[in-house]
């Protein structure tokens, strides 16, 4: 998720860090409304946003590492490995990602994820290959990507073949979606924001070390290992939350 620059950029990790406790807490409070019943609102107005804000950090966020892990394969003269790498890479993260479907669909059965943030997340991570070496080219493609799904956001369909790609069939609903359009647009851009403020692996601006800091490396620690985070919060919070007789089903309510 040696050179004359740092492996890793502690800011990145920061903000990195600072979506996963967003992702918890908005989770956490998911969870009260759709298994106990509370009326918290969390799937409209400010908490949508919230949660949109959330998910739109991590993803402009794997569009810049994507950078970097190419900018590293070149300096390391593996740069004609890459495709392969990334392949390899997306193809895990999706994997996971039918993991999920498995799991949501046993355990909750109407509105399992079929097409989700790590299903989008494994796939972006092999189409965005060609667009690494695209500089200002990538912010007008990204914005294409964003307004196309605006667009088909208001238009459902009579096919579920081309769901992944955000064609939504009638009658669909699931509890997490994250199609290509528009969230590969968000991908692209972040790929424009690293290869123009990390060119070559290297950060072209001026910024204070902040990385000793109790908060900056606690939440970089975060950042670092948000996929582990991401698989296991949600059984953590459920169970919990089940444990302290909060909810009192671990069926939606």
């Amino acid at each position: 998720m040696g050179f004359s620059q740092p492996s890793r950029f502690w800011e990145l990790d920061f903000i990195r860090g600072q979506a996963v406790v967003m992702m918890v807490i908005y989770h956490f409070l998911y969870d009260l409304d759709y298994f106990g019943g509370y009326p918290l609102n969390v799937r409209s107005g400010p908490w949508l946003y919230f949660a949109e804000a959330t998910a739109a950090i991590f993803i402009v966020l794997v569009g810049a590492s994507l950078t970097l892990s190419a900018s590293r394969s070149q300096m390391r003269g593996a740069s004609e490995k890459l495709c392969l790498r990334f392949f390899k890479r997306g193809l895990k993260i999706f994997s996971l990602g039918l993991v999920v479907t498995l799991t949501t669909y046993l355990l909750i059965g109407r509105g399992f994820i079929l097409f989700g943030v790590l299903h989008f997340v494994g796939v972006s991570i092999v189409l965005a290959y060609p667009f690494l070496r695209l500089r200002t080219f990538n912010l007008f493609a990204g914005s294409i990507f964003i307004l196309i799904g605006i667009y088909l956001q208001g238009l459902t369909f009579n096919f579920p073949w081309l769901l992944w790609l955000g064609f939504v069939p009638y009658n669909f609903y699931t509890l997490d979606y994250f199609p290509i359009f528009p969230w590969f647009g968000l991908v692209l851009i972040g790929i424009f924001l690293g290869n123009k403020f990390y060119q070559d692996g290297k950060r072209g601006f001026k910024l204070p070390d902040l990385s000793g800091s109790f908060i900056v490396d606690l939440l970089g620690t975060l950042g670092r290992n948000s996929l582990a985070i991401y698989l296991v919060h949600q059984p953590i919070i459920v169970a919990t939350l089940f444990l302290l007789g909060i909810v009192p089903s671990l069926r939606p309510s």
